[in-house]
């Protein structure tokens, strides 16, 4: 995808800076949100087991439930622990084409996980020693690994602390 650059690269720092500058607010003077925090995240998957493999046996996260979805008869809808309450899950659509996953409006750009440093590591390896192709760490972070699941669906391991944004706090204390 192509970057802007020049006037059209400054165009946007500026409209950026504007932006900071009428809606970012300090810590201190930020309203309470008025949500608990997300519950689950649901993405649609080509096949159930596959992509139970992929997360449970591969990255480590525990599979905690299996139902029907009760909006599509005979789609699986399924759940795994992220820890700290929350849950990542899954639809399956039986009889439906997947086509696949695009970077573009209302889709998903990426997953950013938190990961210690042991399991960034011991991803790290998992991943070259099944051969999955992954990027990073890239960009001059070390701290980042980018790779896609069974379904295409964009996943970033990221070494940085819950709250907390290239090494600055940014909402409350860590629950970790």
């Amino acid at each position: 995808m192509p970057q802007p650059e020049g006037a059209e690269l400054e165009a946007v720092q500026a409209r950026r800076e504007l932006l900071k500058q009428r809606y970012l607010r300090a810590p201190e003077d930020r309203p309470p949100t008025t949500v608990r925090g997300i519950h689950h995240v649901a993405f649609i998957c080509r096949d159930v087991e596959e992509t139970i493999r992929f997360y449970q046996e591969f990255l480590g996260f525990p599979l905690v439930e299996i139902v029907e979805n009760r909006d599509y008869r005979g789609s699986t809808h399924f759940f795994f622990d992220l820890g700290h309450g929350n849950l990542l899950g899954f639809f399956d659509f039986p009889g439906h084409d997947h086509p696949p996953i695009e970077e573009t409006i209302g889709g998903v750009q990426h997953l950013a996980l938190s990961v210690d440093a042991e399991r960034f590591a011991a991803a790290r390896k998992r991943l070259d020693d099944a051969g999955v192709e992954y990027l990073g760490p890239d960009r001059g972070v070390e701290d980042s690994l980018y790779l896609r699941d069974p379904n295409g669906v964009p996943l970033e391991l990221y070494q940085e602390r819950l709250g907390v944004f290239n090494g600055e706090q940014i909402l409350g204390a860590d629950p970790s």
